[in-house]
């Protein structure tokens, strides 16, 4: 069993050296979510926003266990020994994965026991252990447990008779130890019941030891999982409960797709979704508590390898602390961000005429989301309107936008919608709505078999007294008016001849037979996008050789296609300037003499998570923008339907780029450089003033 901040003496060095041009990708992401604990950390943020940060860092490690890491083990089940471009092979990579998240993981524990949890109980928020309850809190929890989660437990047995009970994904559990006169020591396993609050919330009355005195501030809770341990008696009656100890299961979640051999591409997602919880174990994480005989029964039991098992200190499953943000504690929070609403698209305005006008550009979060609402429901309602097309990728519970197009329909428009099933952890909310608006007679596209459809795009085909016009929307980010909140992304709204050409010949690929091999002003994944940024790339590279001038931006959320690293670096070699704010991932290592030295990787974190893509290329001073939804990453640029649209007018495009993208270089206060190392600085303003590229104020304009 792997104890923290211990590690076998014969595992080999797992830190990266200089020697390869290329940072790890797996180890990068794990400097990512480095950067998303440092703000649980950071008291600069009030303490629910910290609270918030750490449920973050948990739910993000989980999905890096599910996908992840259990990639490479499936590699290193396969005997595959092919090296990653930084030279390790699969084996290499799982120890530098341990030995990164280890001292990570210990860091979290620190935090949530000596720090975070005092202070929530100073503020009058008590997260108590049951032995630290008074009878008046026990006995209010007793009735509660009998009432409320009695009925729901199912205890489940493992013996001679009875195989070991399965275990589900991300399920929380007690290992229970029993003692029978006649049998001996015996084994069960309860699964905490995931339809029951993991905080259970005592009356506030009840609450008065919590050292917030404030009437009406008090809140405290008890873990539902110390509840039941608590009673477990009452569930094996006859027998003594020895000791029980909690423990928490991920499986692997990264689902494989025939699509060439399903006859029904719905159904098939649909199953692999129910596969994905008998998906194989990667990681097991046990209380500290627990002795080595039951840690050694769960790995032997669930087929794990002893490094696979994580020994924790305190309560698993850290992304269900995410509750305590709903709490309403405004000096707890970031004051409340209200969206802006610009002058051209509010309540009452012709937003077809504000179109033709001119080109319009929303950022979100600071610009509300409800324009692009708006605009569906327009086309939906005009009687001009004869056709609506959109992609649908993640558009969230109780979608505004999907009821728009469903309304559409009964006003008679032709309606088709690219709803795209593999969207990963969406599947089964994408499969509802792919229902419901085929039942209101919309017509549904799952997608191009062995792709993805990413792209964000609207088209709405309209009657007008020149004759037909087709307006668009495409954005950066998905039509989830939820997550449009706390992303930041652009939208914009054109009616530009060459933009909406391309996506007729677009959608009509996606619904049809189509085929092109190349667009007018967009830059299409699969088909166009690599080639034509790999060539603007190189036309900076020659502007550089001819007038010294070369310059370019890329704000992204992962970086880590080997071919956009190389040609990355033939640009610095050149003496191109590149600045490059990437979120997430980065295998490219700046600041390498020779190789990268013109190159400064940023990285911004903070209260909203940054999610536009954006391409700048100088040109000599005839700029071009281009905005999106792709990453510089493989599967981006060559599986997935991709689009990046130009920003043509001049006045939006020096919005882009002489404030938006000026005040993303210039933060000095939410962004960490990336070093050669692989490791991140944080930059702090000094003597300089503030620059915080977060703050609305400075990311919105009148003209967008």
């Amino acid at each position: 069993m792997r104890v923290l901040n211990e590690s076998p003496d014969d595992d080999p060095d797992p830190q990266p050296t200089l020697r390869s041009p290329y940072l790890n990708r797996e180890l990068s992401w794990i400097e990512f979510n480095r950067r998303v604990f440092e703000e649980a950390c950071d008291h600069a943020n009030p303490l629910l926003e910290r609270v918030k940060f750490l449920a973050i860092w948990a739910a993000n490690l989980d999905e890096f266990f599910m996908i992840r890491v259990s990639g490479i083990k499936q590699q290193i089940s396969a005997r595959v020994q092919k090296q990653s471009p930084d030279g390790l092979t699969p084996s290499e990579q799982l120890m530098s994965v341990c030995h990164a998240l280890l001292p990570l993981i210990e860091g979290e524990r620190n935090l949530l026991l000596h720090q975070m949890l005092p202070e929530l109980r100073e503020h009058g928020i008590a997260l108590y252990n049951y032995d630290e309850l008074n009878p008046p809190q026990c006995a209010w929890l007793d009735d509660y447990f009998l009432r409320h989660v009695f009925p729901v437990l199912t205890p489940l047995a493992f013996d001679s008779s009875r195989p070991f009970p399965f275990i589900s994904n991300l399920s929380l559990n007690l290992a229970v130890m029993l003692r029978d006169p006649q049998k001996g020591e015996l084994f069960a396993r309860v699964k905490v019941p995931e339809v029951l609050p993991r905080l259970i919330p005592l009356p506030t009355e009840l609450c008065a030891s919590a050292g917030d005195t404030h009437p009406g501030r008090q809140a405290c809770f008890i873990w539902i999982e110390q509840l039941i341990a608590a009673h477990l008696a009452t569930l094996f009656p006859g027998f003594t409960v020895v000791e029980s100890h909690p423990f928490r299961v991920t499986r692997n979640a990264d689902m494989e797709i025939e699509e060439d051999e399903a006859d029904d591409l719905l159904a098939t997602i649909e199953q692999g979704v129910r596969q994905r919880r008998f998906g194989e174990v990667v990681h097991l994480a046990v209380d500290s508590a627990m002795p080595e005989r039951i840690a050694t029964l769960l790995i032997t039991n669930l087929k794990v390898e002893a490094h696979d098992c994580y020994t924790v200190r305190g309560p698993l499953g850290l992304s269900d602390l995410m509750a305590l943000t709903r709490l309403d504690r405004p000096d707890l929070k970031d004051p409340p961000h209200i969206p802006l609403l610009p002058t051209t698209m509010r309540s009452g305005v012709d937003l077809f005429a504000q179109i033709r006008a001119g080109d319009l550009l929303l950022h979100h979060p600071y610009h509300s989301f409800s324009p692009v609402i708006d605009f569906i429901n327009a086309a939906a309602e005009d009687p001009q309107v004869l056709a609506i097309k959109q992609t649908l990728y993640r558009v969230g519970s109780n979608s505004p936008i999907v009821r728009a197009l469903m309304h559409a329909r009964e006003q008679g428009k032709q309606v088709t919608a690219v709803v795209e099933l593999k969207a990963r952890f969406d599947e089964e909310n994408n499969i509802i709505w792919a229902r419901a608006l085929e039942r209101a007679g919309v017509h549904v596209v799952y997608g191009l078999v062995g792709v993805k459809v990413h792209a964000k795009l609207t088209l709405v085909v309209r009657r007008e007294q020149e004759g037909i016009r087709c307006y668009a929307h495409m954005g950066t980010g998905n039509y989830n008016a939820t997550t449009a909140r706390i992303y930041t992304d652009l939208s914009m709204l054109t009616c530009r001849d060459d933009l909406t050409a391309d996506l007729i010949e677009l959608f009509n690929t996606l619904t049809a037979y189509g085929r092109r091999d190349d667009y007018r002003r967009l830059l299409v994944a699969p088909v166009t996008m690599r080639n034509r940024l790999l060539a603007m790339i190189e036309r900076e590279i020659v502007r550089q050789q001819q007038a010294g001038d070369g310059y370019l931006i890329v704000k992204v959320n992962a970086l880590v296609d080997r071919e956009m690293i190389d040609a990355l670096y033939r640009a610095s070699q050149a003496g191109v300037r590149v600045d490059l704010i990437v979120r997430g991932m980065c295998a490219l290592r700046p600041g390498l003499p020779g190789l990268s030295e013109h190159i400064q990787v940023r990285s911004i974190i903070g209260p909203f998570l940054e999610h536009h893509r954006i391409y700048y290329f100088h040109h000599g001073g005839q700029a071009e923008i281009y905005l999106g939804s792709a990453d510089l990453m493989e599967r981006n640029l060559d599986r997935r339907v991709e689009v990046l649209f130009p920003v043509m007018d001049p006045q939006l495009a020096r919005f882009v780029r002489e404030t938006l993208l000026a005040t993303y270089l210039a933060d000095n206060v939410r962004a960490r450089l990336l070093a050669p190392d692989g490791s991140y600085q944080r930059l702090y303003p000094g003597p300089d003033a503030a620059c915080d590229s977060q703050l609305p104020a400075q990311m919105v304009s009148d003209r967008t």
